[in-house]
């Protein structure tokens, strides 16, 4: 929740591929206060069977930038097994991108809701509401 000194920030994933939210990918937030400032990790979570996470840590007062690091490939590599599974045959690469880090200016007292819809040959994000 944000305050007057704090923003806030949320998250979920859609996996554009199937057309489904992406469940169990895990996601570990970062924040600075400044451009030149260091990454400090905050912690993380795993996104549910909604493709939210609804348990991300707090940011501290002064947090000028976030970073959100989706690990996708754990995912996909879930996803490609489960396939084989089903249809030996399947033949898919995985995914192209192992990861996905967003990087995003902040402001006290506003809430960034930023969804990740996602392929495994591509990601696209954007303030939500």
């Amino acid at each position: 929740m944000s305050t007057d000194t704090t923003a806030s920030v949320s998250t979920h994933i859609l996996d554009t591929s199937i057309g489904r939210p992406a469940e169990g990918v895990a996601i570990t937030l970062a924040a600075r206060s400044g451009s030149d400032a260091q990454w400090v990790a905050l912690g993380g979570s795993a996104t549910d069977a909604d493709g939210r996470c609804k348990d991300l840590p707090a940011l501290p007062e002064g947090t000028t930038h976030v970073r959100l690091d989706f690990e996708t490939e754990t995912y996909f590599s879930k996803k490609q097994a489960e396939a084989q599974q089903d249809a030996p045959r399947v033949r898919d690469s995985g995914a192209f991108f192992p990861e996905v880090a967003i990087t995003f200016a902040v402001k006290p007292g506003e809430h960034y809701h930023v969804p990740l819809l996602l392929n495994p040959f591509g990601y696209s994000v954007y303030r939500g509401s």
